[in-house]
């Protein structure tokens, strides 16, 4: 095979103007925190400090819940189709700005300009666009004739996509009628920040939508403020389980989106090559930091080499470096925290007898880096077939029949995504149906559309975001609790 040799192409960094502080956004102003604490936000690709950022606490938790109540009064009073003008001015600047917020993202995220450019900013702009058009719509959208929504919602959001998982949480609230608090991760804060101020390039009114920054302490402040109406959550499964615990025996309503460690499944008679790209693109897409990546090939025994050596090839072939690099495939690690994770759970696999490869690969010197890694001869009980590594790093497992596919892909304390490769619609089908997975895609893998629900069963969460179903976490009594439901059925039938 012919090795190509690809000439820097690097995205200017002059688009976008990142100031050296920013504060905290609530009722349509920028601040600084009450007590005046800061914290820095760096580029992992090179360690440099992007910026200085406000830390939110306590009192400035407060102050953005009571912005978010007041404007909640007349946000929710607006008639739908009034609502939807905002958003699809939201979703024009956002294209209007893509490039400058692509930059931007990889600055902060670490991952390639390819992928926030041409996935991450078409999704969240596609995301704003959609729920417009549900704003006016909501009569007619399975939740009763006349639906209400909840109040103020509380929302944090992960590192691995920070704007599009602000988009995937405020587009819904918003077309609802609730109004926002939203906090992003403690290292990717800019471009949620940057979304403020498209807030107000929009004029959306003051308090619909407030950010504030901070570590895990502002999200715990945020998820337990009695003025918090819904919760919303993205990130780890043991966070997950605290935001559980607290907002227990409350009111309030809570969606979670939480880990996952998926099956790619490839049968006999599945295109060798297709399904190599989708295995590549399912786990080393935006450097393994995907909640549903398929972390987990499970191989039918008769094509397992064919298919590796086929893998291996495709994997020497990626292109690790800048981010903001057009020709770069896999970026950064978002910190050094995360990094050392994903060292040592691929350190685990090799002490308990994995076989590791990984291409040869020139690391930068500076900035966090991991080269694309897989593991073969690993079993059930390997921690790398086990637990989520959120990097990018791949477990090759065997089979040899459908049901045993079935068991090994189910043997997980997760259920987000599955992959399933095969020519057969039918098995397709049959194996959709046993899969205990949220979403399982045929024949590709991390395609994602904001007409299509997202979530998962099991320990990767509860409620779904995204489509039709995406409204009903922010709207009154459009999801119950089971026994008050069926008490008022009672009523209803005597």
């Amino acid at each position: 095979m012919p090795v190509f040799e690809y000439a820097p192409a690097p995205e200017s960094r002059a688009v976008v103007d990142i100031a050296p502080s920013y504060g905290l956004f609530i009722d349509g102003e920028f601040g600084e925190a009450g007590d005046g604490k800061v914290f820095k936000t760096l580029s992992p690709s090179s360690e440099e400090v992007l910026s200085e950022v406000a830390q939110a606490g306590a009192e400035d938790v407060d102050r953005a819940v009571k912005a978010a109540r007041k404007a909640f009064t007349s946000w929710s009073a607006l008639p739908g189709s009034e609502r939807a003008k905002y958003l699809f001015r939201i979703a024009r600047i956002i294209q209007e700005r893509s490039r400058e917020l692509a930059v931007l993202e990889s600055l902060d995220n670490g991952k390639p300009i390819r992928e926030s450019r041409d996935s991450d900013l078409p999704l969240v702009a596609a995301h704003f666009f959609y729920y417009a058009g549900w704003a006016d719509k909501l009569a007619y959208a399975g939740y009763g004739r006349d639906p209400k929504p909840l109040g103020v919602a509380g929302q944090i959001i992960p590192w691995n996509f920070p704007l599009l998982m602000l988009a995937w949480k405020i587009a819904p609230a918003l077309a609802t009628g609730n109004t926002v608090v939203l906090k992003p991760a403690e290292t990717t804060p800019l471009s949620a920040l940057f979304f403020a101020d498209i807030c107000r390039q929009a004029g959306l009114p003051k308090g619909v939508v407030n950010i504030i920054t901070g570590d895990g302490s502002t999200g715990a402040e945020l998820v337990a403020h009695p003025g918090i109406d819904k919760v919303a959550f993205t990130g780890s499964t043991e966070v997950g389980k605290a935001i559980a615990r607290t907002v227990a025996g409350t009111r309030k309503r809570v969606t979670l989106e939480l880990g996952g460690k998926a099956a790619n499944i490839v049968f006999d008679d599945a295109p060798i090559d297709q399904a190599v790209e989708g295995i590549v693109g399912g786990i080393f897409f935006n450097q393994g930091h995907v909640c549903c990546a398929g972390s987990r090939l499970l191989v039918q025994e008769s094509v397992q080499d064919e298919l590796l050596d086929a893998l291996k090839r495709r994997m020497g072939t990626l292109r690790l470096g800048d981010p903001l690099d057009k020709n770069t495939d896999i970026g950064a690690i978002n910190s050094a925290e995360q990094l050392a994770r994903i060292r040592a759970l691929a350190d685990a696999g090799e002490a308990e007898g994995a076989e590791r490869w990984a291409p040869a690969c020139e690391l930068p010197s500076s900035g966090y880096w991991f080269a694309p890694t897989l593991f073969t001869g690993v079993t059930q009980a390997h921690r790398i077939a086990r637990e989520e590594i959120f990097g990018p790093v791949l477990s090759v497992l065997t089979f040899r029949t459908p049901e045993e596919a079935v068991a090994k892909a189910n043997n997980t304390p997760y259920g987000l995504s599955a992959g399933i490769w095969t020519e057969k619609g039918s098995r397709i089908l049959w194996m959709a149906n046993k899969l205990r997975a949220g979403i399982v895609w045929s024949n590709t893998f991390n395609k994602f559309d904001p007409a299509s629900p997202f979530g998962g069963y099991k320990e990767s969460g509860y409620g779904r975001e995204g489509g039709r179903h995406g409204l009903e976490a922010y709207l009154a009594g459009a999801a119950e609790p089971t026994s008050e439901r069926s008490e008022r059925e009672g009523e209803r039938d005597r």
